[in-house]
């Protein structure tokens, strides 16, 4: 009997006393609320704290348990007293519970106080206390009592009460809280007030009493005034709180967000959020990363907007046309893969395929144009061509080996619009992608030029949960850090925004190196910054994807950007790695390695892949008379009064946009007169250019306007003769523009020079 009595008293005990579901809590990393999903059930409980604030530790004991720590879960005393004292009356007045009984009566939820329940719960208790230590007990205490309303446990109360962490109450509001789970119902707004606060005075009176506070302590207290509403809970990172709690619900989540930067940043989307709205432009999301650490630090899922206009949709994570902002990797990529230096000059003229012809954004073109000048300029055309010339499924494997998970499709799909946005990404990626790059670079100058193997990984927002950057490796991961030194040094080109145009002049501006992206119909607009330890990312739109004039990445996207980078610790500019890096002579004027004939050379680091580039094209070796001013050859002038010149020379296409912004190009001396044609010459059409579809428009009177035809020639002093299906339509001279008036269907424009050289093209007018 005995031996049966003691398995049961054993066993009598559940092992968990609570099941009820907790809110979802996330703290910062210095363990301050960010914010709180209420618990399933409708309560406010907390998950279990792992201490116990200790003012109101000392108010709680004084309050219900003052032999909390030297009785077996039950005290004789007070059980006989209150015994004798509801006899007395003829009902139950007072109870004697100590605190660990009061925990299994709370366990134990809805049941009659008899004394036969007393019994049971003496038992329980006096169980407990041989299962847990006395603090432990006294936490499930201060968890899981209630504290009026909704509210459970102290973590909570002292938030919906006080609007603070429990650990910083004063003695007045830790006695206010000790009070209440014996009369829960005194803390109702506007009533019980007077009840309230003179069992917490009586309280305080105790602690002074018995030395706990001092006289100054308790006068200030008692002046303290009660709390009168409830306070709602911190919503600093709503939209992370959702995040977290789809996987982890009901937890207490500590995380590396950084709460004075999440408050500076909400603060900064906020002011711009006011400007935006004016436009009809609603939705903004930022998000800050630690380089070094991969540790989120803020993190803004959307702008502080209404429901009518997405509130809760968390943006961060959602795919969104990417615009130009995947334009670095496509140089990187270049620059990695030894197609392409840092100033080589790509062509940036009118250009079609098949049916895409892409365009800059300002619509003029510059003919020639610095590869590194192109990116940070952000033109488009050059960025297409670049592609086509690179290969898109060699660029489309870089960007798969960046583990971008919104490239559902394969590279054909896209086509050549995957580096003006036919492709989409989201936030998160991004920023991870440019961290790796950043953290590549970093690892490498640090690590004895070493790589790791795992650079790109996954961003983390759980504290003391490092992200794991591999091994040690000679071997690059996606980019060298040569590649990725050099991409970076000419996105710190990038024109900044209005507020930020003269930074350079300032001793407290720092180097970012950072992009912007606008995507098709001014539906999203990017920005994202990296510096050697920070990378900053925002996104600014529409949640619903409607456009609106003026949702350009540097108008609205930039300005916010440069504005968290002013709160964030200034960094170093990134160091070179010459570890990977060589210095060879480059062509000034093409960028290319220089040839025997370059006549402006210069040293410059590349990349160590870059020596396989060709020597520059476009300086050729022209024979020139005495005065300079015309070529010749040996048919027309002696050896011996030939001088040989270098001469930078661009195709005549190239060479018409080119001079209109370059004025001191000069183009190749003519030939003279009476020698032969010893030199090709080229002539190309600059409108139309690959177009098969051509639309005229009507003036005000209904009369259709005329098609301007317009030639690049090598050698513009020559006539030229223009015909439409084989019709002659009339010759220019110097300037090759002709103005015809094709009627609507398929014709053939044919332009043939003095020389007999020879153009066509097909087009096809359309009403």
């Amino acid at each position: 009997m005995i031996f049966a009595l003691c398995v049961f008293y054993y066993f009598c005990l559940p092992q968990h006393l609570f099941k009820d579901p907790t809110a979802t809590v996330i703290t910062s990393n210095t363990d301050k609320l960010l914010g709180a999903l209420i618990a399933e059930d409708g309560q406010w409980r907390f998950p279990e704290s792992d201490s116990i604030p200790s003012k109101f530790k000392t108010c709680i004991l004084q309050f219900e348990d003052e032999y909390f720590y030297k009785h077996p879960g039950f005290n004789p005393i007070s059980i006989f007293k209150a015994i004798k004292g509801n006899l007395s009356s003829g009902s139950i007045k007072r109870g004697g519970s100590t605190i660990t009984q009061q925990v299994i009566r709370l366990s134990r939820k809805g049941q009659s106080r008899t004394y036969f329940e007393k019994l049971k719960e003496l038992i329980l208790a006096t169980r407990l206390e041989l299962r847990m230590s006395k603090d432990n007990i006294l936490k499930l205490y201060a968890s899981h009592a209630p504290f009026g309303g909704n509210v459970v446990g102290v973590d909570a109360a002292s938030w919906r009460y006080f609007n603070r962490n429990a650990t910083d109450l004063s003695w007045a509001e830790s006695a206010t809280l000790a009070v209440l789970p014996n009369a829960p119902s005194l803390i109702y707004p506007g009533k019980n007030q007077k009840k309230l606060l003179e069992k917490r005075n009586r309280l305080l009176k105790k602690l002074l009493n018995n030395g706990t506070i001092d006289l100054l302590t308790y006068n200030l207290s008692i002046a303290e005034s009660l709390p009168q509403k409830p306070y709602p809970l911190p919503q600093i990172a709503p939209h992370l709180l959702q995040k977290i709690a789809r996987k982890n619900r009901g937890k207490r989540i500590k995380t590396t967000v950084d709460i004075a930067l999440q408050e500076q940043t909400n603060t900064i989307v906020k002011q711009h959020y006011s400007l935006l709205k004016q436009n009809e432009i609603y939705n903004i999301s930022v998000l800050i990363l630690n380089v070094n650490t991969r540790e989120i630090l803020t993190y803004i899922g959307n702008s502080p907007t209404d429901k009518a206009h997405q509130k809760s949709v968390d943006i961060i994570d959602k795919p969104r046309s990417t615009g130009s902002i995947l334009k670095p990797f496509l140089y990187a990529s270049m620059l990695d893969a030894g197609d392409l230096l840092p100033h080589t000059l790509v062509a940036d003229v009118p250009t079609q395929f098949g049916s895409y012809q892409p365009e800059n954004f300002n619509k003029s073109y510059d003919g020639a144009v610095h590869a590194n000048e192109a990116l940070s300029r952000s033109l488009n055309v050059p960025a297409v061509r670049m592609l086509q010339d690179f290969g898109l499924d060699r660029f489309y494997h870089y960007l798969k080996a960046l583990r971008l998970k919104d490239l559902k499709y394969n590279a054909n799909h896209y086509g050549l619009s995957l580096i003006l946005g036919g492709a989409e990404s989201n936030l998160w990626d991004l920023c991870k992608s440019y961290a790796g790059m950043a953290s590549t670079l970093n690892h490498f100058n640090e690590n004895s030029s070493q790589y790791f193997k795992n650079e790109f990984c996954q961003p983390t927002y759980k504290f003391n949960v490092p992200v794991d950057f591999g091994k040690p490796s000679q071997e690059k991961q996606i980019f060298d850090a040569a590649s990725i030194y050099l991409t970076f040094e000419s996105m710190k080109q990038v024109n900044r925004p209005e507020s930020d145009e003269s930074w350079e002049f300032y001793n407290s501006s720092q180097d970012i190196a950072w992009k912007t992206g606008t995507s098709f119909g001014f539906r999203d607009a990017w920005a994202i910054g990296t510096t050697k330890n920070y990378v900053v990312g925002v996104w600014v739109g529409n949640a619903d994807g409607e456009g609106r004039p003026g949702l350009v990445g540097v108008q609205t996207s930039a300005p916010i950007l440069f504005d968290v980078f002013d709160v964030l610790p200034k960094s170093n500019w990134f160091t070179k790695p010459y570890d990977e890096m060589l210095e060879v002579s480059i062509c000034k004027k093409s960028g290319y390695r220089a040839s025997v004939i370059c006549d402006a050379v210069e040293e410059r680091y590349i990349q160590i892949s870059g020596q396989k580039t060709e020597p520059c094209p476009y300086h050729t070796l022209l024979h020139l008379d005495t005065s300079e001013q015309f070529q010749v050859n040996s048919s027309c002038e002696s050896v011996s009064n030939i001088t040989n010149k270098p001469w930078f020379v661009l195709p005549p296409l190239q060479a018409y946009y080119y001079k209109n912004k370059n004025p001191f190009y000069k183009v190749a001396p003519p030939v003279r007169t009476d020698c032969g044609e010893a030199n090709s010459v080229f002539m190309a059409f600059i409108y139309p250019n690959q177009q098969s579809t051509i639309f005229l428009p009507k003036d005000f009177n209904g009369n259709t306007n005329d098609l301007i035809l317009k030639v690049a020639h090598s050698k513009p002093q020559l006539q030229l003769y223009w015909y439409v299906d084989n019709l002659f339509v009339g010759h220019t001279k110097d300037i090759h523009d002709m103005a015809v008036s094709p009627s609507p269907g398929d014709h053939v424009i044919t332009v043939i020079d003095e020389l007999g050289n020879e153009i066509k093209h097909k087009i096809t007018i359309s009403e």
